[in-house]
């Protein structure tokens, strides 16, 4: 039997390909939201993930302690946030590239202005958040000028999906 042979005997529901695949910005999103899933902070968990033009996948992080801090010495409290290595400091920090000047980045909070500074400074081209529940604070407002003026963009993402679910 040759392939055409081989179609023709398939049915039509075999051929087809799914139309219900998540965009690349729900999955992207939807790895940012897992990776907050990391964090050990009890008030706020924050994911980031990186992604190339290529919507290559080059890094991601989540808020938490510096690598050797010991996790059951650690309060969590307010005074010790201090301490804590943000997602978007992680996810630079941790890429598996050499450069991300031009990627994107997907955060399910709205930077702060150090990470506004870190991703200024490592050339990322574009910012897509989730949530900006915070934008009242001086901090969050100073990241959004910050960015405004280095030309970084920004966009609140809505999700094309209400919800992603995994199952194991």
């Amino acid at each position: 039997m040759d392939i055409t042979e081989a179609t023709a005997n398939l049915s039509l529901n075999e051929t087809r390909r799914r139309e219900d695949v998540i965009s690349w910005q729900d999955y992207f999103m939807a790895v940012a939201c897992l990776a907050a899933q990391r964090s050990k902070d009890p008030d706020t968990q924050v994911g980031a993930c990186i992604v190339n033009k290529d919507n290559r996948i080059i890094s991601i992080g989540y808020n938490g302690l510096p690598n050797g801090y010991p996790d059951d010495e650690f309060t969590w409290a307010k005074k010790d946030k201090l301490y804590v290595c943000h997602a978007e400091m992680n996810a630079i920090v941790n890429k598996n590239c050499t450069d991300v000047k031009g990627c994107h980045i997907y955060v399910n909070l709205f930077p702060c202005n150090e990470c506004a500074k870190i991703i200024i400074q490592s050339g990322i081209s574009k910012v897509y958040y989730l949530s900006d529940e915070k934008n009242d604070k001086p901090k969050y407002q100073v990241a959004e000028k910050m960015f405004e003026v280095a030309n970084i963009k920004f966009e609140k993402y809505v999700p094309t999906r209400r919800r992603i679910e995994i199952i194991f």
